[in-house]
């Protein structure tokens, strides 16, 4: 589709919609070039808002609000997948959408998103829609045990996900995911999980940070090693997945896509994110331009930045209570801590993030 190729100079204001940590850290990306922020939201005193020169708070579907919004900004961009495409899609008549609506219909929807990779001949673990219990018994049959049911839209962190094992009843197991449309995905044995961050600007220039590798722990992703431990042709080969998927999508700001290091080195796509990523959080401390600052210039329409890894980096996400050793990770050399503004610290909820620092190109485990 044709896209708004209007520049949005410093001193303009960008909309983001969405006020969690990925909209925080894009607004204090954004302050450092001389935009304004406008959050919108339905939280009071989310962690965006905190740190940006507006916010509305607002249901997403408030279409009196969203007209609002879009005349006071000059762009919009957004933090998050679980949105509704017709507020995007009302909104991009009024004011430039980056990156552009049907890029986050095709992302928010794990089906769409598969058969769109795949259509770019791109290989991804087996796949099959369901839509009930009956559909994901013909699918076990199709795929073999063990496999994995998600809902197809909505989850995340591991929600809305369950593992089919032999002698799991399907019935069950669709029960337990809460119903509505489901994909059962074939289980891949994987040696790692990597990701590869790339950012396109309305002229369709790309930039590619370093790939990395993400450890999981309870299916959140616990820490980013930067760069992976890989062969440096599979790293060219993840930049280039993520360059023909970026500009497949014509997309205008930032594409993260996870992948699986198969045996035999084959990468499989897991997840795609036209966004900021958490496994590119690190990029704020160890890279020239961080992710954010790439996001924020893209949608405005400014050249991008150089994504150059200056030092070797593990990022360590703050879950839960994790928070409470912030006095510890402030007085360590060479960590650098984020804090995300949250009043109250639960189970698996990201509190913030610790990068700590190595010399560029050692060895880090």
């Amino acid at each position: 589709m044709a896209q708004d190729d209007r520049i949005i100079a410093p001193g303009g204001t960008i909309g983001i919609v969405g006020g969690g940590q990925l909209g925080r850290m894009t607004a204090l990306a954004a302050a450092s070039l001389g935009y304004r922020c406008h959050i919108f939201c339905p939280e009071n005193d989310s962690p965006a808002a905190q740190v940006a020169a507006e916010a509305t708070v607002a249901p997403y579907e408030d279409t009196g609000a969203l007209d609002r919004f879009a005349a006071s900004v000059d762009v919009v961009t957004y933090e998050f997948e679980n949105l509704p495409t017709p507020s995007f899609a009302r909104m991009g008549a009024l004011v430039p959408v980056r990156p552009h609506w049907r890029c986050l219909e095709t992302t928010q929807d794990r089906v769409t998103e598969k058969d769109f990779v795949n259509a770019q001949g791109i290989p991804t673990a087996p796949y099959r829609a369901v839509d009930g219990p009956q559909a994901l018994a013909r699918a076990l049959e199709e795929l073999g045990r063990p496999a994995i049911l998600k809902t197809t839209r909505l989850g995340y962190d591991g929600k809305g996900q369950v593992a089919i094992r032999d002698g799991d009843d399907p019935a069950e197991a669709w029960e337990r995911m809460g119903g509505g449309a489901g994909i059962l995905e074939g289980f891949v044995a994987f040696e790692r999980e990597i990701s590869a961050i790339v950012a396109r600007g309305i002229d369709g220039t790309m930039a590619n940070f370093d790939i990395v590798w993400n450890e999981h722990r309870d299916h959140i992703l616990a820490a980013t090693h930067a760069p992976a431990p890989i062969p440096a042709a599979q790293a060219r080969e993840a930049m280039e997945i993520s360059r023909r998927l970026a500009e497949a999508l014509d997309l205008v700001g930032l594409l993260a896509v996870e992948m699986f290091v198969a045996p035999g080195g084959r990468l499989l796509v897991n997840e795609l994110a036209a966004r900021p990523h958490n496994s590119g959080h690190w990029t704020i401390d160890a890279c020239v331009s961080s992710q954010f600052e790439q996001l924020v210039r893209a949608v405005a329409g400014l050249p991008l930045g150089d994504p150059g890894r200056h030092s070797d980096a593990v990022m360590e996400n703050l879950l839960g209570d994790a928070i409470d050793a912030w006095p510890a990770l402030l007085a360590e050399p060479g960590t650098k801590l984020h804090l995300y503004g949250k009043a109250q610290a639960r189970p698996g909820r990201k509190m913030g993030h610790a990068t700590r620092l190595y010399p560029l190109d050692s060895t880090i485990a």
